[in-house]
């Protein structure tokens, strides 16, 4: 089993996280904020995950994930708040946190994202996605997102793409994200452009946003697997902000 860090300044969260990973064999060691969790971690090289609460006095938990990344590039860091957004899920995911959990949770959600935190790959560097944005290759709530398909346009000009929502169980269920051709005008109109950077992969990493924003807010999967996406949330407008200011997508800045 893995040596975990815990750094949250609730004590009866650290205690109750605690309890439940040493229950199942996880050796946990714990902190009280931000300047203990450091010092504690150290090197980070004798810690397999950290868990890490983001809001804490002094120095909250995105300050403290960016310095582990630089003292351990390849540190695994599994960020916890009940006060997040997807906004704040999207930052920690780009500063390199492997899942992103919300308060509440219950301990079979806890047990199964540390498990997927401690046995899947880092495959951000593998990406086919322009965007540091892009949720395909991370996790929120436990839930880790593998598009299936292409995006693909019926007849009608709506848009498709096929996810496999991986979950902390290691079930693989299905679930389709549709874009009407009113929603894709919609992000259009207001990027201010006809074609969006990197064609295709835009779009399957806009649905694939979405998707992720929807497993964040219910942390489970839509009804019957299917989403449709009936406005462009404030969520998203970030997202596409991020992608057209990025270096490397095409058209540059707009």
């Amino acid at each position: 089993m893995a040596r975990i860090l815990v750094i949250d300044d609730e004590s009866n969260i650290r205690t109750m996280l605690k309890l439940a990973l040493t229950a199942v064999g996880h050796a946990v060691e714990t902190a009280a904020d931000g300047f203990e969790g450091l010092e504690r971690f150290g090197s980070g090289a004798d810690w397999e995950l950290t868990l890490l609460d983001q809001r804490m006095p002094g120095m909250e938990g995105l300050e403290v994930l960016r310095t582990m990344r630089q003292r351990r590039p390849d540190a695994r860091v599994m960020m916890i708040t009940a006060f997040g957004t997807i906004d704040l899920a999207t930052e920690a995911m780009a500063a390199g946190a492997v899942d992103f959990l919300r308060k509440p949770f219950t301990v079979e959600t806890l047990r199964g994202a540390v498990t997927t935190a401690l046995t899947g790959r880092d495959e951000r560097a593998g990406s086919r996605f322009f965007s540091p944005y892009s949720f395909d290759v991370t996790t929120v709530n436990g839930f880790r997102l593998r598009a299936i398909s292409a995006p693909r346009k019926t007849k009608e000009g709506q848009m498709d793409v096929s996810f496999l929502v991986l979950t902390a169980t290691g079930d693989g269920l299905p679930c389709l994200v549709s874009l009407p051709p009113y929603m894709i005008e919609l992000v259009k109109a207001y990027a201010d452009r006809e074609e969006m950077p990197d064609g295709d992969d835009f779009w399957q990493a806009l649905c694939a946003e979405t998707l992720a924003n929807w497993l964040w807010q219910h942390a489970e999967l839509p009804p019957a697997g299917v989403l449709t996406v009936n406005d462009l949330t404030s969520g998203q407008k970030h997202w596409i902000d991020a992608v057209l200011s990025a270096p490397n997508a095409v058209g540059g800045n707009r």
